[in-house]
């Protein structure tokens, strides 16, 4: 009875023991193989879902890299993220250009206006060209101070508000102001021609033109006419077979409304989105618009 009594307790026992022994031994074996300095992933694939689809795609490890972006970029994200200050245009009107510098950056982008949305087109056109043609000289000093990337450039404007609708006859009546995309801008003796512009300006071929400058909400502001005409000029006088987006902000004043449809021609304009008119200017070598005709 004594032996048979003490064999279940014996053996319990040594049951106990054991499967302690075994933990203890899976616990420093766990702890040696799996420890973060000895532990090296399998090269297996990964998964990974796109937000933007159902399917799921393989990935290698190894094809995953990692690179810093442009400090450009990252002044810009900084910049917007810490700043109260919001651009000029709306939401919906900034998308209208950033759809065609989605297509068509990096490249060539000439602004009239310089201001709180500079930094934010030059870094859209990321690995392109893009300046910014402004009157004000201790505004350009002030923006360069602040965003030494920015390229900027003064511009001495002649017109003045007051006498838009005088420019705006003279322009259509004079031969020179018509036949202006067949001659250079710089010796033009059309009044609305800009003749003064850095020399970049008129020996680079723009892809995309925004006229957002000079001032013209007052009489003795100089208005946008030449601003807009001359941005028609440039466009008119690519080489065959090329196109030029041009944008016009604050189409609701008088000025940007007709000069911008007498100019740049209301065939043309693919989009307007609040403020904002969207032209494709075809070149003028391509768009038999000879014997004085801005527009077909």
């Amino acid at each position: 009875m004594t032996t048979n009594l003490h064999f279940p307790i014996t053996l319990k026992l040594i049951l106990s023991t054991l499967a302690s022994l075994l933990v203890i031994t899976l616990f420093f074996i766990t702890r040696t193989d799996f420890s973060p300095s000895s532990y090296q992933p399998a090269p297996a694939k990964t998964i990974q879902i796109s937000s933007s689809s159902t399917r799921t795609k393989e990935q290698s490890p190894d094809s995953v890299s990692c690179g810093k972006i442009p400090p450009s970029l990252a002044d810009a994200l900084i910049h917007y993220a810490a700043s109260n200050v919001t651009p000029q245009q709306t939401l919906s009107e900034i998308s209208v250009t950033k759809k065609v510098l989605d297509k068509t950056s990096p490249c060539n982008f000439l602004v009239f206006g310089l201001g709180h949305d500079s930094l934010m087109w030059a870094s859209l056109n990321h690995g392109g060209r893009t300046i910014f043609l402004d009157e004000d000289e201790s505004w350009i000093r002030q923006i360069a101070e602040k965003f030494p990337s920015l390229e900027s450039y003064h511009v001495r404007y002649e017109t003045k508000l007051r006498d838009a609708a005088a420019l705006m006859s003279a322009a259509r009546d004079r031969e020179e102001c018509r036949h202006g995309a067949s001659m250079d801008l710089r010796v033009s003796k059309c009044e609305l021609a800009l003749k003064g512009l850095p020399e970049v300006v008129y020996e680079t071929e723009w892809n995309l033109i925004m006229v957002d400058a000079p001032t013209g909400f007052h009489e003795e502001a100089p208005g946008r006419m030449s601003a807009i005409y001359t941005a028609g000029m440039i466009a008119r006088s690519r080489g065959k077979g090329e196109t030029t987006a041009v944008f016009v902000h604050d189409v609701d004043r008088t000025v940007e409304d007709e000069f911008s449809m007498a100019f740049l021609c209301r065939d043309y304009m693919t989009e307007q989105e609040g403020r904002l008119r969207h032209f494709m200017v075809p070149s003028h070598w391509d768009s038999n618009i000879a014997g004085g005709k801005y527009c077909p």
